[in-house]
């Protein structure tokens, strides 16, 4: 397995240096190479609570030696100087704080690859700017007093939500926005508007969210209003993430994502649908994980099959070497004999260390991923991946965190993509790999 040189997951920071509104920006030296440029201009609502982000980035960064430049002054948006940054970060910004030529030099930034993390009043700036607009994901309206909320945590792979509860409850001032971004950028976490007073936005109200939009990154949260969410440490770990993923420190699939039902949910109830074949077990933990044990065996979803079919699911290796061997089994018949699975249906592995057509990504014997894309798109072994295993006909793509990795189509008669079940395997003893969010959408049969 690579090695991937990425920031440790403990902490991001950076020295920040606020009021340089006439001046260069101020930068504290990292030991990575990663730089990030903090924004936080106003030409509206100056939030008070500025500072006290400022300072908690300050404390991260003292730990992580992640560089940050930090600037009020708009001329810092020029081609050659975002050249040097990994992203840049819109801190509670408002109202036009970009000039024509300046919004032109960002927009190439973000086109050639650059990152973007918006906090809070982020969603309430350059309105009349559209590029803009699209990279935010949706701008302010309005919003209720501060209380608190109970905040619905939907992706809990990616590097801002993986670490939190299925429910987050903070206290924070809760934006509404314009329009409901969810068909255009993949929602993290959302608002329960049943328990707090004030939402507008019909029961779906997305908090934060991610995207890949026009060749670069784009994170945003809409929390980050009080001076206390920035002591708050579920709320810096959720910062942290994101800074992580936009500068390219994690990778996730950050595809919009529509249409799927839950085959696993976290709860006992949704294992009920699920049965063991072969010797060993998984073991379901409260966080809502499937973590495997003993083997070789099979957990696999018996009240259906599927013939054409979107998975997804979200996995992660225990063993720092990547030593841990499991993999999602699809296109098989029914069968308590986990080795059923084996002889008739296709494996898509999961196991790091293995030959190219037996390793990550590969369709376990018959093909290999692509292992450049692969290589750069799998988090390391105690961090969280994500599938997604298209089925259509005979034809079997596997994306990894969103980046696709490999395109096999079937050829052999004995077995058959175009009616079957799926399952994950428990391999060994030596072996643990844990499962989250199994969920699945049906597509129209191939020809339709």
């Amino acid at each position: 397995m690579r090695s991937t040189g990425r920031l440790t997951t403990a902490v991001v920071g950076a020295a920040l240096l606020l009021g340089c509104v006439s001046g260069p920006a101020a930068s504290h030296s990292g030991k990575d190479g990663k730089r990030v440029l903090v924004f936080s201009r106003t030409a509206g609502f100056r939030h008070d609570s500025i500072p006290t982000g400022v300072e908690a980035v300050k404390q991260l960064g003292a730990d992580a030696g992640f560089t940050v430049d930090a600037t009020e002054d708009a001329t810092a948006f020029t081609a050659k100087n975002l050249r040097r940054y990994d992203a840049v970060v819109f801190l509670s910004t408002t109202g036009d704080v970009l000039g024509d030529a300046q919004q032109s030099a960002f927009e190439d930034y973000i086109r050639h690859g650059g990152g973007y993390v918006g906090i809070h009043a982020a969603a309430d700036t350059e309105y009349d700017w559209a590029f803009y607009g699209g990279l935010v994901g949706a701008y302010f309206q309005g919003h209720p007093a501060i209380q608190p909320a109970a905040v619905n945590v939907e992706d809990r792979a990616h590097p801002a939500t993986s670490g939190l509860e299925r429910t987050w409850n903070r206290t924070d001032e809760w934006y509404n926005y314009r329009s409901n971004p969810r068909d255009r950028v993949h929602v993290l976490a959302s608002l329960d508007e049943s328990s707090y007073t004030g939402g507008t936005m019909n029961g779906d109200h997305p908090i934060a969210w991610c995207q890949n939009y026009q060749g670069g990154r784009a994170f945003y949260t809409g929390g980050g209003h009080t001076k206390e969410s920035y002591t708050e440490p579920a709320f810096r770990q959720h910062l942290l993430g994101g800074l992580r993923w936009a500068t390219g420190d994690a990778q996730a699939d950050c595809r919009a994502e529509n249409g799927y039902r839950p085959l696993f949910d976290g709860t006992a109830a949704s294992l009920n649908a699920w049965k063991q074949a072969g010797p060993g077990s998984f073991t379901r933990a409260d966080d809502g994980t499937l973590t495997s044990s003993g083997g070789m065996g099979l957990l696999w979803y018996a009240t259906s099959g599927f013939s054409s079919y979107s998975l997804k699911l979200d996995w992660k290796m225990a063993g720092a070497d990547g030593d841990d061997n499991s993999g999602v089994f699809v296109g098989f018949p029914p069968s308590d004999d986990p080795w059923s699975a084996v002889d008739n249906g296709y494996e898509i592995q999961i196991d790091a260390t293995d030959v190219p057509e037996k390793t990550t990504g590969s369709v376990y014997g018959f093909r290999s991923a692509d292992l450049k894309k692969r290589d750069r798109a799998l988090n390391p072994p105690g961090e969280w991946n994500t599938y997604e295993i298209r089925v259509e006909g005979e034809r079997l793509r596997v994306w990894l965190n969103g980046v696709k990795i490999n395109d096999f189509t079937n050829t052999d008669p004995a077995r058959s993509l175009v009616d079957g079940h799926l399952g994950i395997q428990n391999h060994g003893a030596e072996d643990q790999v844990s499962f989250r969010d199994i969920r699945i959408k049906e597509l129209p049969a191939k020809g339709d």
